[in-house]
């Protein structure tokens, strides 16, 4: 039985977004016995609940694509699969994407309340669907609302003050895989809040655009995970075409760390900054 319900709840699509959680204004209703099952989730979880609340966070979280890595050093973690999480006896499970896309339906079933990872793509704003607000309904569902109003309030201090310094400036992202990205994305508006004109004007993801970059560039590359000692591993990317390696040597370019990046959360704003810094330049 238990074999069959992790086969039910195992799968590749992110589960659907639920309501906003209930806030836990005290004590009594707080939960204290947190699992996270994906590493978007265990940012939420190591940045706004208390240590003794968390149970244990997935295996992910201290991966050097964690921004919440350093917090997350000496958290027990756990699988994201149906025995070894129940048998922890967790009182919330937060998730993103973690067991699959019917795993909160799963857990609901089986006693334990879920807080799903909303999804994010808005940074300029305060209601559904933005940065800030998606901190509040994680916070709350973590029994941390103040905890996560000085957070959205500190993101939206941040963005204020922040100089656009691209002024309409091109500005091309590119990863170690050799994709980049176009409007209706995170990637676009944190090009966008940084006062660039995304290059890529195609929605969704695609490979870098080899043919139109022979014969025109942008201004500043944005360059995510060139970092990281796994850059061997994509031999075979279009970024280690000639024409990608002229972009990356001749035009000015800004590293973005993969964990400003890898979920949508606050710390987008880590790479807004550094990108409006660099185009200062």
């Amino acid at each position: 039985m238990m074999r069959l319900a992790i086969l039910v709840f195992c799968g590749l699509a992110m589960a659907a977004c639920g309501a906003p959680p209930t806030p836990h204004t005290n004590d009594s209703t707080r939960p204290t016995r947190i699992v996270s099952l994906d590493y978007c989730a265990d940012q939420y979880v190591l940045k706004l609940a208390d240590r003794e609340q968390i149970l244990a966070i997935s295996p992910d979280g201290m991966k050097d694509f964690s921004y919440m890595r350093e917090a997350a050093k000496g958290v027990p973690t756990v699988r994201p699969n149906a025995e070894d999480v129940l048998i922890l006896k967790p009182d919330l499970i937060v998730r993103a994407y973690g067991g699959g896309p019917n795993a909160a339906a799963f857990f609901e079933r089986a006693g334990v309340p879920v807080l799903n990872v909303g999804w994010t793509s808005n940074l300029n704003g305060d209601g559904p669907g933005s940065v800030p607000d998606l901190v509040r309904q994680m916070a709350d569902g973590l029994g941390q609302s103040a905890r996560g109003e000085a957070l959205a309030e500190e993101f939206r201090s941040r963005l204020t003050s922040l100089d656009p310094a691209g002024n309409g400036k091109t500005a091309l992202y590119m990863t170690s895989a050799g994709v980049t990205t176009g409007p209706g994305s995170l990637i676009h508006e944190m090009l966008a809040t940084a006062g660039y004109e995304n290059f890529e004007s195609r929605p969704g993801w695609h490979t870098i655009p080899l043919e139109r970059l022979a014969y025109e560039q942008p201004d500043l590359i944005a360059a995510a995970f060139f970092d990281r000692s796994n850059r061997a591993l994509d031999a075979w990317s279009p970024i280690n075409h000639p024409i990608a390696h002229r972009q990356m040597r001749k035009q000015a370019l800004v590293p973005i760390e993969g964990a400003w990046t890898a979920c949508g959360a606050w710390f987008i704003l880590d790479a807004v900054e550094a990108l409006a810094e660099g185009g200062a330049e």
